[in-house]
């Protein structure tokens, strides 16, 4: 199976403008990225999808793979799409996708390559990865996003809501409960899927959680989890970003 990676970078960011080349440690996010990216095994292609000349030059004044894409997108998928048809074009042509965040730095190529494994089955059409959840406060913070799944790892449902409800228990005991597991946001797709699900409508389910994988449970696309040890440290502003930094 042939598969590409695609990190979508944008720009103009509401919360934190200019994200992507935003300095670590004397490296650009986006690079941190696409380098750890290119460490996965088994990975034919690994790509930057951005709409600004700024990162389109960064990247490539960096030796790295960059493509311009559209600036009217409304979603990652929707760029990770269009990027993805870019690359058809070539003689040999990619059979799954795999959607890595831009503002993930310090992915750990196991987790792509987890992807990328998930997605060598053929019956599974779309792929992500969950971590166990070990503290209170991730469990009731509703930037942690949650899902649960069913006995073979398809996911039933994902939520800003610390699921399942544990009737008779104070919540402060709650993962003495149950396990509860994050979501941490990198897809594999089959090619053609991705294609297909970048053009849903957006239903109120969706809209209510700001979660898109909803979307593609309500038109009946299953999702299969796997199971990652690695935390995901994702920079969705600038007091992230401090955070992170203040811990080296």
């Amino acid at each position: 199976m042939r598969i590409a990676a695609i990190i979508p970078a944008r720009y103009a960011s509401t919360r934190f403008p200019g994200k992507p080349l935003v300095d670590i440690g004397g490296k650009s996010m986006v690079m941190h990225v696409w380098e750890r990216v290119k460490r996965a095994q088994g990975i034919a292609r690994v790509v930057v999808a951005t709409d600004d000349e700024r990162i389109y030059n960064h990247v490539k004044e960096h030796d790295g793979d960059v493509l311009m894409t559209s600036p009217l997108h409304e979603s990652g998928t929707q760029r990770v799409a269009e990027a993805a048809r870019l690359l058809a074009d070539e003689l040999q042509p990619f059979d799954g996708i795999i959607n890595v965040q831009g503002d993930e730095p310090f992915i750990n190529p196991a987790q792509v390559e987890e992807v990328a494994r998930l997605l060598s089955h053929s019956e599974v059409l779309i792929a992500s990865l969950m971590k166990k959840i070990e503290s209170e406060a991730e469990l009731f913070n509703p930037n942690v996003v949650k899902v649960v799944t069913d006995s073979k790892g398809w996911a039933l449902y994902f939520t800003r809501q610390a699921i399942p409800y544990v009737r008779g228990s104070e919540p402060k005991i709650w993962l003495s409960k149950n396990e509860y597991f994050k979501h941490i946001g990198i897809y594999g797709y089959k090619t053609f899927v991705l294609h297909n699900i970048a053009r849903l409508e957006t239903p109120t389910l969706s809209q209510c959680e700001s979660l898109e994988q909803l979307t593609w449970l309500y038109y009946g696309y299953k999702i299969r989890m796997g199971l990652t040890s690695f935390e995901s440290v994702a920079i969705d502003s600038p007091e992230d970003l401090s955070k992170l930094i203040n811990k080296q």
